[in-house]
């Protein structure tokens, strides 16, 4: 009894030492994780001269909105904004529903090409056919200079695809079975049997492909360089980040060209104006996130 007794001790010391050391490591991880961005929230609210003096961290020193007004005053800026939008959600909506068909079409049993199929998309996740053959293959498609090259090379991802159809084997047959006896068809199962259960797995991948598409910049200045009406909000932001870089790092020279801000202070302006909307979107997708992710990841 007493060795019984002795051993809970331990056990029980041993468990609020580790609860100790899981709560200081979580609590570093968070400061680690959180301090970047809310320095960064300070430089972009803080005076640019001011800030190349340092000692800026939490808290803007001399604050001023003149670095997101000179963002916000960009050439194109307005125009990117709508693109930008209008690509996120029709791009996500897209490649949802495509993805999710493609991944239900896989995940039937009686589908005899099923495993091939699934070998030939896990091919592609590794090779592709290079920048130049597919700039030439949408150009003769008529992708290019046009939105529709934002959102239909997009619509179907090979791991985004495989992330739903591992989710989609593990819903149980009978319930698909029982559906079928019913007379409902495969339309009616997926949408109103299979889909309902796949919230989880379908919110994880909408939020991949939304991160994905805004903040995707290098498909516009390859395919629609030269159609201002098609830009993107982070292309825009990209080329003011080249140009204030450009002008020089003194902050004299860049007083002159673009008011008290510097190359740094825009950079922080631009930084959170970038992230701003994930942040806002993640919140509403959180609770099916680690779910959708842990469940649609495991092997089967």
């Amino acid at each position: 009894m007493k060795a019984m007794k002795n051993k809970k001790k331990k056990a029980s010391r041993w468990d609020k030492v580790f609860v100790v050391c899981n709560t200081i490591f979580m609590i570093a991880f968070v400061v680690i994780t959180l301090y970047p961005v809310l320095n960064t929230l300070a430089i972009s609210f803080n005076d640019g001269t001011d800030a190349l003096r340092g000692g800026v961290y939490l808290w803007p020193r001399k604050f001023t909105l003149q670095n997101y007004v000179t963002v916000l005053q960009k050439n194109n800026l307005v125009t990117g904004a709508y693109v930008t939008v209008a690509r996120t959600v029709i791009g996500t909506v897209l490649a949802l529903v495509a993805n999710a068909i493609l991944a239900y079409i896989v995940s039937r049993k009686n589908f005899i090409f099923k495993r091939g199929l699934s070998l030939f998309w896990v091919i592609t996740m590794y090779v592709n056919g290079g920048l130049i053959p597919t700039f030439l293959l949408y150009r003769s498609l008529g992708l290019t200079n046009s939105f529709a090259v934002y959102v239909i090379p997009g619509m179907i991802s090979a791991f985004n695809m495989l992330v739903i159809r591992t989710y989609m084997n593990g819903i149980s047959d009978s319930l698909v079975e029982s559906a079928q006896l019913d007379g409902a068809g495969d339309m009616t199962i997926f949408w109103k049997i299979i889909s309902p259960l796949c919230k989880p797995v379908y919110a994880t991948v909408a939020l991949f492909v939304a991160v994905g598409q805004w903040n995707s910049w290098f498909d516009t200045m390859i395919y629609n360089r030269m159609s201002s009406e098609y830009t993107t909000l982070q292309y825009e932001l990209m080329k003011l980040l080249s140009s204030v870089t450009n002008q020089g790092a003194s902050a004299e020279s860049m007083k002159q060209a673009i008011g008290a801000v510097t190359p740094t202070s825009v950079r922080a302006a631009a930084t959170i104006l970038t992230m701003l909307p994930i942040i806002c979107l993640y919140p509403f997708l959180q609770r099916y996130f680690v779910t959708g992710l842990t469940i649609g990841g495991v092997k089967e």
